[in-house]
């Protein structure tokens, strides 16, 4: 492991297991990240042990993730407030994770249609909030998907040993409550919340925000019909398809620069335009504010593209269309980081089946993330 590494491994540590009562599981948590981040292949407990202690830590290991009783929220809270004071995010990112399975008993696994995927498979579900700033993006906190099928089973729940107060919800539930649980109470910065979420019913996940009063940048599907405000739009006062308003206002595109941390290269460039909307019926005057309850849809093209590309509705109505188009960014971001650093860290390792553990397991990996990315180099891969 690289010295920067050590360093934050060894800062971050002193803050994230103050909430356990014991020396030894203190200990052990400090394990079990310095097994994350060093061992080769899969991140099981075997391979973490192999670093650790080998087969003396083995058993130890296991208990500490699979069969003990420590609370996993507080370490949670403490990543949070670790990340948050040493890269102030600019962003929070709703981020999905599908965590393909080979068998039935993992909790919460079942046969799922993912989008991005495009084919049904047999997988966990979970939704993660991300701190996004300038220099890393870091997962804080994750809330794992349980269908009614898996609630309403006494055996299986039973098992996986999940909570009573555990209660069934939709996909868009489960995202928009990982994010307020993280919002609410922890003491974090107030930032705006982006999702690029294809799991989720993008319009009822806008309710729900909107409700809670947290800013927000969600991209909609061409399809979702809202009600034009915009003066400058020949359509105001109808309520039409995103991707209709947003054709009436092609003459209002400015061209915009931005880099896509997604993408090898330098600098994209292509086409964006916001104009105002809502959700409802709003009253039209030329040169008026923007009135209470209003949002802005937000759409972005590439040169030579087809009108509109992206689309994406935002309540920070007093935002330029570039300053919007950065923040849509926060979520390639993500989507890199998660792929060069979470995935190597052991994100999705977890081959237990309790619901304790699974939660255990994605609390201390989310920390071997903000490590490896805090850490001072690039890529986790030309760091270890």
């Amino acid at each position: 492991m690289a010295a920067a590494h050590e360093n934050v491994l060894a800062e971050l540590g002193s803050a994230l297991f103050v909430s356990l009562p014991r020396s030894d599981q203190r200990r052990r948590g400090m394990e079990y990240l310095q097994g994350l981040l060093n061992a080769r292949g899969r991140k099981t407990i075997r391979n973490i042990a192999a670093v650790t202690g080998g087969r003396a830590a083995e058993q130890s290991l296991h208990h500490f993730v699979s069969g003990s009783t420590w609370d996993w929220a507080p370490v949670r809270r403490a990543l949070a407030r670790h990340v948050t004071d040493t890269a102030p995010p600019t962003a929070w990112v709703m981020h999905s994770m599908t965590i393909p399975k080979a068998g039935e008993n993992s909790v919460g696994v079942e046969r799922r249609y993912v989008p991005s995927l495009g084919q049904i498979v047999n997988a966990q579900q979970a939704f993660g909030v991300w701190a996004v700033s300038d220099r890393a993006s870091v997962p804080v906190n994750w809330r794992l998907h349980l269908s009614p099928a898996w609630l309403g089973d006494g055996e299986r729940r039973g098992r996986a040993a999940i909570p009573a107060d555990i209660s069934p919800e939709t996909p868009t539930d489960c995202a928009a409550r990982a994010y307020l649980e993280t919002a609410g109470g922890w003491g974090l910065p107030v930032r705006p919340v982006v999702a690029d979420i294809q799991e989720v019913d993008t319009p009822v996940l806008v309710g729900l925000l909107r409700a809670a009063r947290a800013p927000f940048l969600v991209r909609v599907g061409g399809g979702v019909r809202l009600w034009a405000a915009d003066p400058a739009l020949r359509v105001r006062g109808r309520r039409l398809p995103c991707h209709q308003i947003m054709r009436e206002a092609r003459d209002m595109r400015r061209p915009v620069i931005w880099r896509d941390p997604g993408l090898p290269g330098g600098a994209r460039h292509g086409f964006a335009a916001a104009v105002r909307v809502g959700t409802s019926p709003c009253p039209v005057r030329a040169g008026r504010p923007a009135a209470r309850g209003e949002l802005l849809l937000l759409a972005v093209g590439g040169v030579g593209r087809s009108w509109p590309g992206e689309l994406w509705l935002t309540d920070l109505v007093s935002a330029s269309p570039a300053e919007l188009l950065r923040l849509t960014k926060t979520v390639r971001r993500v989507d890199r980081d998660f792929s060069g650093i979470a995935e190597r860290v052991g994100l999705r390792d977890y081959t237990g089946r309790s619901f304790g553990g699974w939660h255990r397991h994605i609390t201390l990996a989310s920390a071997a993330h903000a490590v490896a990315a805090l850490g001072g180099v690039p890529e986790y891969r030309e760091a270890c």
